[in-house]
C-alpha cells in the first residue's frame, strides 16, 4: 500500500492575522491574531509532526533525514518544500525574498520562490505584486522619498486566482484574503515597507531596506501566466498551475472514484474542501498529508477539492 503520512499543522500568531484558520478549517488557533498555518513543513521554524501510523510523533524533517527512500531519495540537506495557509485580516508588509545564491551567502538558507492560490477574498481585496521602477536608481529614490503608492503594482484579486512569485519579486498579501501558499522551504523575508505599523513594543517594525534593494528585480516582470493546463480525470479534473525549477502546483476536483498514478518523489496534499478517502484513509477539509514515493496508485473517493505540491 505504501506510506501516506497525515501531518498536524503548526500555527503561528501574526500582528496581521485573524480567526479564519479556525473558522474555515477548524484548526486550534492560539489567538484571534493567528496568521499562518504551516500545514506541511520540515523547516526548523515549524516542523510538522506525523499524527498517526507507525511514525506517529516523528516530524517531517526527521522522516526526510531518516527515511529518504520515502521521498524518492531526492538530494538536499533539508526538506525542500513548505506549504502554508495564510489568513490576512490586515495587510502584510510589502516584502521580497532572496534567491538561492543570495540566501546561501547571507542567511545560510534556501532562497524563496513561492506561489499563491486564493482560497477566499473579500470584495475589493487587493494584492501587491511587482513595481513600476525602470532602474535601481529610480527604485531607491522612490523608497527614500516614501513614494510607495506610485511604486507598487496593486490590483484586485478573487477566489480561485493563482500567482507565481519568483525570488526577487516585490509582493504583499493584503487584508481580506485567505491564501494557500506553496514555496521553497525558507523563512527569509525582507520587508521593504510596513505602513509605519508599530509592534507590541510600540516601535515601528524592522525593515530590511538594503537587502530589499539588493534582491528586488528591476525592472519587474508584471506579466502573469493565466493559461493553465486542464486534464480530465475519471471522475473529476486536474489543473496544473505551476511547474518551475523548484516546485509544481496542481489543483484537483474529485467527484466520485478516481485513481491517479504517482510518478512523483512525494506529494504534499491539502484538502481545501470536501471529504472522502485516499487509499481508504478518511480525509476531510483541513487535512494535510504526504503521499510517499512507495505509493504507486492514489485512489480518491468522495467529493474533494485538493491542492497538491511536489518538486
Amino acid at each position: 500500500m505504501g506510506h501516506i503520512l497525515k501531518v498536524q499543522p503548526v500555527l503561528k500568531e501574526k500582528i496581521w492575522g485573524g480567526t479564519k484558520l479556525r473558522d474555515v478549517y477548524g484548526y486550534d488557533i492560539p489567538s484571534d491574531h493567528t496568521g499562518e498555518a504551516w500545514v506541511i513543513s520540515g523547516h526548523k521554524s515549524g516542523d510538522c509532526p506525523i499524527v498517526e501510523g507507525e511514525y506517529k510523533g516523528k516530524t517531517v524533517s526527521w522522516m526526510f533525514e531518516n527515511h529518504r527512500e520515502l521521498f524518492g531519495n531526492v538530494e538536499g540537506d533539508q526538506f525542500p518544500l513548505l506549504v502554508k495557509i495564510i489568513d490576512a485580516k490586515q495587510d502584510l508588509s510589502v516584502q521580497v525574498h532572496p534567491d538561492n545564491e543570495y540566501a546561501k551567502i547571507h542567511e545560510n538558507s534556501l532562497g524563496k520562490t513561492e506561489s499563491w492560490y486564493v482560497l477566499q477574498a473579500d470584495d475589493g481585496t487587493d494584492m501587491v505584486m511587482g513595481h513600476y521602477a525602470k532602474t535601481k536608481e529610480e527604485f531607491i529614490k522612490d523608497i527614500e522619498e516614501d513614494k510607495y503608492d506610485e511604486l507598487f503594482n496593486r490590483f484586485k484579486i478573487h477566489k480561485g486566482d493563482f500567482f507565481y512569485i519568483p525570488a526577487g519579486t516585490l509582493h504583499a498579501i493584503c487584508g481580506g484574503s485567505l491564501i494557500y501558499e506553496a514555496q521553497q522551504s525558507s523563512d527569509i523575508t525582507y520587508r521593504v515597507y510596513d505602513y509605519h505599523r508599530k509592534g507590541d513594543d510600540g516601535k515601528e517594525r524592522e525593515l530590511h531596506v538594503q537587502q530589499s534593494i539588493d534582491c528586488t528585480k528591476v525592472p519587474a516582470d508584471l506579466d502573469q501566466n493565466k493559461l493553465f493546463i486542464n486534464t480530465k480525470l475519471d471522475h473529476g479534473s486536474k489543473t496544473r498551475y505551476l511547474k518551475c525549477e523548484y516546485l509544481t502546483v496542481d489543483h484537483y476536483l474529485i467527484e466520485g472514484s478516481t485513481e491517479i498514478k504517482n510518478d512523483d518523489p512525494f506529494q504534499l496534499v491539502s484538502v481545501i474542501d470536501g471529504e472522502g478517502t485516499v487509499n481508504d484513509m478518511p480525509i476531510k477539509k483541513g487535512d494535510q498529508f504526504i503521499i510517499c514515493s512507495d505509493v504507486d496508485l492514489v485512489h480518491y473517493e468522495g467529493g474533494l477539492e485538493l491542492m497538491v505540491t511536489t518538486l
